[in-house]
């Protein structure tokens, strides 16, 4: 059982977007993703942006961009996620250039952010894949500012596929005091067990990245 008993099941589910971004994904892996985020009552669905248009009434459906590496030019990421919207995704999740940020190019940053939030307009929401993990706690901090002078929604630990790791108490702990209260925190990456999630959201991730969402939410009270 999660160590926290104040979280219900159904209080976690409604914070999760239940995902799907393997390479591998098929239509009709995405289509059974779907069917188990409505009878898990789970917030939203993230999937890869080759995979819009679906349908899924009831249920918020998200994507990313200039994923996994953030390596892709700003235009390009603005582009996939002004495509994204136009084929009904509601918010979407872009990969910063962490290299930038590694080489305190925060300037960079703060324009691959903006770029892309320009190219969504209002019509998404916006959330910052930071990549946690493989930054140090200033670059981290930075990176958090920058997203919030950009304009973006949230922020978010990890794409779940960098070797240095995914979502940590520490990173979430660092980005909620930084823009904690201005800015969703989203924990993603390597969240496997109840426990694990009830750390994260007691350091302040107000929204979980899980593709183990059953497993998670089995671990919570109903």
């Amino acid at each position: 059982m999660a160590r926290s008993v104040s979280l219900t099941r159904a209080e976690v589910a409604a914070m999760i977007d239940h995902t799907l971004l393997a390479p591998e994904a098929t239509p009709a892996d995405v289509a059974a993703l779907i069917d188990e985020a409505r009878a898990l009552g789970v917030l939203a669905i993230c999937v890869s942006p080759s995979m819009l248009p679906v349908r899924a009434p009831g249920l918020v459906v998200a994507t990313v961009a200039g994923f996994p590496s953030g390596k892709h030019h700003s235009l390009v990421k603005g582009a996939e996620a002004r495509l994204a919207v136009e084929q009904g995704a509601a918010e979407v999740d872009m990969v910063i250039d962490v290299g930038a940020a590694v080489a305190g190019d925060y300037n960079a940053v703060l324009t691959d952010i903006i770029t892309v939030r320009e190219a969504t307009g209002d019509r998404a929401l916006l959330k910052v894949i930071i990549e946690s993990a493989a930054l140090s706690d200033a670059a981290i901090v930075e990176v958090c500012r920058a997203a919030e002078r950009a304009g973006a929604d949230f922020v978010k630990t990890s794409t779940g596929f960098h070797p240095a790791g995914g979502a940590s108490v520490h990173a979430i702990e660092l980005m909620a005091a930084t823009v904690g209260g201005k800015l969703g925190i989203k924990a993603s990456g390597g969240i496997r067990t109840a426990e694990a999630a009830a750390e994260l959201i007691a350091a302040g991730a107000t929204r979980l990245g899980l593709s183990k969402s059953r497993t998670v939410l089995d671990g919570f009270p109903a």
